[in-house]
């Protein structure tokens, strides 16, 4: 019984007292925002068909579906082009700064919206990848996905050092946007704009909006440090509950692709993967579709060893050895998805979602590598002294502290 309990304090310990993952999460964060934001830019000619009030799905058509459903879409509050442009500018510039890390939490709340306003708006337009980031945008604002390689982190580290100076450091940057945001929310919970949509996520941006409030008022009119540590345990829960959502619904992913292929008799001859490689649509290059399917054999093995990967893949978690190899395949194979289907971003949502399992030695080792080879641009060119390689803070009250973190 001492050792269960011993056990167990020891599990609690270590889910109240860190932000497991930093680096997994910074990368899905990296990758998901990487994903929207190309995928917006590359649209960008056509986003009023996409999207907007020239596409084939019209506003009639929305708003009658979205009365049924009560999804969260701010592009149904008004059908004028000027809102349109300022929604798809605002998913534009949240992607952007959520990629850098700039005031995560503000941006991720606000990435959150950006991907839901189109997404529901046209829910024809997407496919399983879109489907995956609708997900993950909410996951998201779970989490702390700032602690490293994010503007945030090095704000925090000069804060500390400014404090280990005896130097004042201030936020005006964070209570503003707090402000304005708040009176954006407030105007339209007033107005009535919320009240058609699912409650989930008009809950979920009230209570995002008071719990920073709660955060500024425990750092800095608190007499103690107490306040301000519970509700950083509140939060490292938080994420670690989140994280571990996120790792569930990538193996859900799997699993039940998987198991559908095992049904399909294409699947079971060996056959399946020869018909979208010649399917107009999926062949931006017809030429090396057709060498990639010339062999009956090499079609075959991919086809048994795609079902194999990923019925596998759930199963071997807790083999790490094993599971780093089926990770490898399964990023191998979105990549080729990428290239030869020309399916990019569902693939680049996918390897993102795989990310979360990428052994954290390998994605320190990735950093250190990116570190080095930025530092050499400014070395060679007016000889600076580089900047050491980032790492993760001791704890997780390094980061995401203040508005927007």
């Amino acid at each position: 019984m001492n050792r269960f309990s011993l056990a167990v304090s020891r599990g609690i310990a270590r889910v109240t007292e860190a932000a497991l993952g930093p680096y997994q999460t910074a990368v899905i964060r990296i990758g998901f925002s990487a994903t929207w934001l190309l995928f917006l830019l590359r649209e960008l000619p056509h986003r009023h068909e996409l999207y907007g009030p020239d596409g084939p799905w019209s506003w009639g058509l929305a708003e009658q579906l979205i009365g049924t459903n009560k999804a969260f879409t701010p592009l149904m509050w008004s059908d004028g082009r000027l809102w349109f442009e300022f929604v798809y500018a605002l998913a534009i510039l949240s992607s952007a700064l959520l990629l850098l890390g700039w005031r995560t939490r503000t941006m991720s709340v606000l990435f959150m919206v950006g991907v839901l306003s189109l997404q529901n708006r046209s829910v024809f337009m997407g496919d399983g990848g879109d489907n995956v980031l609708h997900l993950m945008s909410i996951y998201l604002v779970f989490t702390r996905c700032a602690q490293v390689w994010s503007l945030d982190a090095r704000r925090a580290a000069r804060a500390r050092e400014a404090r280990t100076r005896g130097e004042r450091v201030g936020d005006r940057t964070g209570p503003a946007l707090w402000g304005v945001l708040g009176v954006v929310l407030l105007a339209a919970t007033l107005a009535g704009r919320m009240d058609g949509d699912e409650l989930l996520i008009p809950v979920l941006l009230w209570t995002v909006w008071a719990a920073q409030a709660l955060w500024w008022l425990a750092g800095r009119r608190a007499k103690t440090g107490e306040p301000r540590i519970l509700l950083d345990v509140v939060a490292n829960i938080v994420h670690n509950g989140a994280l571990l959502v996120i790792m569930a619904e990538a193996c859900l992913i799997y699993a039940t692709a998987g198991w559908y292929k095992i049904q399909g008799s294409r699947w079971q001859d060996g056959t399946a993967v020869y018909y979208p490689l010649h399917l107009e649509y999926f062949s931006p290059w017809p030429s090396l579709a057709d060498l990639l399917s010339s062999s009956g054999t090499m079609v075959m093995l991919v086809t048994y060893g795609t079902v194999l990967v990923q019925v596998a893949f759930p199963f071997t978690l807790f083999n790490r050895r094993v599971k780093n190899v089926l990770l490898a395949l399964m990023i191998t194979e979105h990549a080729v998805i990428a290239v030869v289907l020309g399916l990019p971003f569902f693939s680049l949502a996918m390897i993102a979602a795989d990310a979360v399992f990428l052994p954290t030695s390998f994605l320190r080792r990735l950093g250190d590598w990116s570190a080095r080879a930025r530092d050499r641009l400014p070395r060679r060119r007016g000889g600076r002294v580089p900047v050491p390689g980032q790492h993760a803070p001791e704890s997780s009250r390094a980061t995401n502290v203040g508005f927007g973190a």
